[in-house]
């Protein structure tokens, strides 16, 4: 229990949802952003644990990045494609919402997220939210200790929780003590914009150091 802990804290340093996390909280709404894509994380991360921790019969698939895709998967992908698929499909009644067509050439991610659409940032989330070592590895924890299908289920969801902490933190500020919370992304917003370059070099050493992190945990774990 304790290891699957470990490793789900150290799923939770993913240079992707650290990224995310960041430009949300710079945009309009940041609130409703990051509750979109936790719900999107969510189901990808969710459905896709339970899945693999139910097909794993003990054996080693959760090997580093690398592992066998048995058809269990491929229908649970196929499951969250379609429910992504829904969710970008228009709604009756509101004709007039077009996409803006934008030349910027930052990742298609980050072009959702900067639409200021929780439908946007769900997608982005359950796109982008997919199984790596730690997680892999936290799963094949879960499934050594022989709990019962109830009993795994609550430990993945649990699992889960962990990894996206980085995103639940903040939602968890925005509804406890909003006023504050909003008042300190105003001051990092201004901060960002007098010390963007200052703030781009630390995340991206943070984000080197979550890399490094990760491929020697995936060694470990292998």
């Amino acid at each position: 229990m304790g290891r699957a802990l470990v490793l789900a804290l150290l799923a939770s340093l993913n240079p992707t949802l650290l990224a995310a996390t960041t430009v949300m909280l710079l945009l309009n709404n940041p609130g409703r952003l990051m509750l979109g894509y936790l719900l999107g994380a969510l189901m990808t991360s969710v459905i896709l644990g339970v899945v693999i921790v139910f097909s794993l019969d003990g054996t080693s698939v959760a090997n580093e990045t690398q592992s066998t895709v048995n058809p269990a998967v491929d229908i649970a992908l196929g499951v969250i494609a379609l429910i992504v698929a829904r969710v970008l499909a228009p709604r009756r009644g509101s004709p007039g919402r077009r996409e803006r067509a934008t030349d910027k050439p930052p990742p298609r991610w980050q072009t959702k997220l900067s639409q200021s659409s929780p439908r946007g940032a769900f997608v982005v989330g359950a796109l982008l939210t997919l199984p790596g070592a730690s997680y892999l590895a936290g799963l094949r924890q879960i499934d050594s200790l022989n709990y019962s299908d109830a009993a795994s289920v609550l430990l993945v969801v649990a699992f889960n929780l962990v990894m996206l902490m980085l995103i639940e933190l903040p939602l968890i500020g925005f509804a406890v003590a909003p006023d504050w919370t909003k008042l300190e992304v105003a001051r990092a917003k201004a901060f960002v914009a007098r010390h963007g370059r200052r703030v781009a070099t630390a995340a991206l050493v943070l984000v080197g150091c979550a890399l490094i992190l990760k491929g020697v945990v995936a060694l470990i774990a292998g």
